[in-house]
């Protein structure tokens, strides 16, 4: 995978870039009327979607905290609120989630949030070689290397799909 420092120049990739973090840009025409954008990117790009990750927010016990799944499944607010230590967790607002990350709902990337929160991967990410993420915008994903992906966002691995 190459470095790319020129991609769509959304904080994520910016993020990427000022770190030294190799990852490969994947753009591609997103439909306004699809509401479920990561099978819409796996589809648009023709990978498998288990290698697709949504990036979701929740509210554990009053911390906002960032939830990364792949987008065949859903997130286990049970096993997110145990993964942060938690006593329970509930998906956060759309407007929070947008307000706090500087992304809009459907384009949330992990990667180059406005502000630095606490984040959990699930675990099957470790079972790729590369994964995508949202890019920062509908209609972009990014692919790298799920050490890069914990590396960059300081998260951690966790089972927290179902």
């Amino acid at each position: 995978m190459a470095k790319n420092t020129d991609a769509a120049g959304t904080p994520a990739t910016v993020a990427l870039s000022r770190a030294g973090v190799p990852f490969t840009p994947h753009p591609y025409v997103h439909d306004p009327s699809v509401t479920r954008f990561g099978l819409e990117a796996a589809d648009a790009l023709g990978i498998e979607p288990d290698r697709v990750f949504k990036t979701l927010l929740a509210d554990a016990d009053g911390d906002l905290v960032v939830g990364i799944v792949p987008v065949t499944g859903m997130l286990d607010l049970k096993a997110l609120a145990a993964a942060v230590g938690a006593k329970k967790a509930v998906m956060a607002d759309p407007a929070t989630a947008e307000r706090k990350t500087g992304y809009v709902v459907g384009g949330i990337s992990p990667i180059g949030q406005k502000i630095a929160l606490t984040t959990v991967i699930d675990e099957t990410a470790e079972l790729f070689d590369t994964v995508f993420v949202s890019g920062g915008k509908r209609g972009f994903d990014i692919e790298l290397t799920p050490a890069d992906l914990v590396a960059v966002t300081r998260a951690r691995f966790a089972p927290i799909a179902r």
